[in-house]
């Protein structure tokens, strides 16, 4: 019914609301913004998708380590083993002493190395913990714990010596499954300027206490990286200019001949049983064989990698 007032939402009043106002809007629109940002803190700007990205990529790959506690510990096991170990600078944190031990010369060495070294501690246990650390090995009543090498990331290799204004010179094994050779040619890229050694995540000798040994002190300041696929961080190499070497017996250029050595390389060496494996050797750039008059079928990997070295070596300098 018309001028019924009792109606459901029936507007009685011509009056309008409260006018929401600017709250400052327009004064502030006035204003001066400030100096433009610069094009890589501009949101959606393709400077600034390019940074992100960078720093993205920086965080995934590692800082080169030389040593660390990741992983699981390694036992060197007996008196001989205990010193030599500590004798030639084997990174360790402890070092377990048999309760009421007959003390002899190498007992009495090895507690001074790890006295006089520092870092290491002297723990004493009783012979039925050590049997059950080493699983019943014949430990004689010493037992040296060393932790885990903490590797490096490939790309650092190079980076590190890109950054130092030299070209790259590292060495990659493929398939040397021999910690002593590991070592040997940790010793050979030290003496010879070399800037790393890569070694693959499975089926290769890694920085064990013995590759410790054999290097004679050089791991310490000689990074070693481990890559999960060792044919993709050759092709790595090879997009960021370096050029891959591989050693094969039956390759098609001599060492003598080979000119890339004078700049930014890598050095692919195989086991001396079965060489290069295919997909490695398909990746390198070049082939090369070490010449032998003496008529030797082969070099073990880690007089190889010397002789390589010291030519590049002698070449650069």
């Amino acid at each position: 019914m018309a001028g019924n007032s009792q109606r459901r939402n029936r507007r009685t009043s011509n009056k309008k609301g409260a006018t929401v106002g600017s709250g400052g809007k327009r004064r502030r629109g006035l204003e001066g913004k400030g100096p433009t940002p610069p094009a890589e803190a501009r949101k959606g700007h393709a400077k600034q998708r390019i940074a992100n990205a960078r720093t993205r990529q920086a965080a995934k790959r590692p800082a080169p380590r030389r040593g660390g506690a990741k992983g699981t510990n390694e036992l060197v096991v007996g008196r001989n083993p205990v010193v030599e170990a500590l004798r030639e600078g084997v990174p360790a944190n402890t070092l377990y002493v048999q309760q009421f031990i007959d003390s002899d010369d190498r007992v009495r060495e090895g507690l001074k190395i790890a006295a006089d070294r520092g870092g290491i501690h002297l723990m004493e246990a009783p012979k039925a913990e050590l049997d059950r650390m080493t699983n019943g090995l014949n430990h004689q009543g010493m037992v040296l714990q060393v932790p885990p090498y903490d590797y490096a990331h490939p790309e650092d290799l190079s980076a590190a010596a890109f950054d130092d204004g030299e070209d790259p010179l590292i060495v990659a094994l493929d398939g040397v499954t021999d910690p002593r050779n590991l070592g040997a040619v940790v010793r050979s890229v030290s003496a010879f300027g070399g800037h790393g050694v890569v070694v693959p995540e499975r089926r290769a000798a890694g920085m064990t206490a013995g590759a410790w040994k054999t290097s004679a002190g050089t791991a310490a300041r000689t990074p070693v990286a481990r890559a999960t696929n060792l044919t993709r961080a050759l092709e790595s190499y090879q997009k960021a200019g370096l050029t891959v070497v591989g050693l094969a017996a039956d390759g098609e250029t001599e060492l003598q001949d080979l000119e890339a050595l004078d700049g930014p390389v890598v050095i692919v060496v195989g086991s001396e049983g079965k060489g290069l494996s295919r997909l490695v050797g398909e990746t390198c750039d070049f082939r090369v064989r070490i010449p032998m008059p003496g008529g030797a079928e082969s070099l073990n990997a880690g007089v190889a990698a010397g002789v390589v070295l010291y030519e590049a070596s002698r070449r650069r300098s």
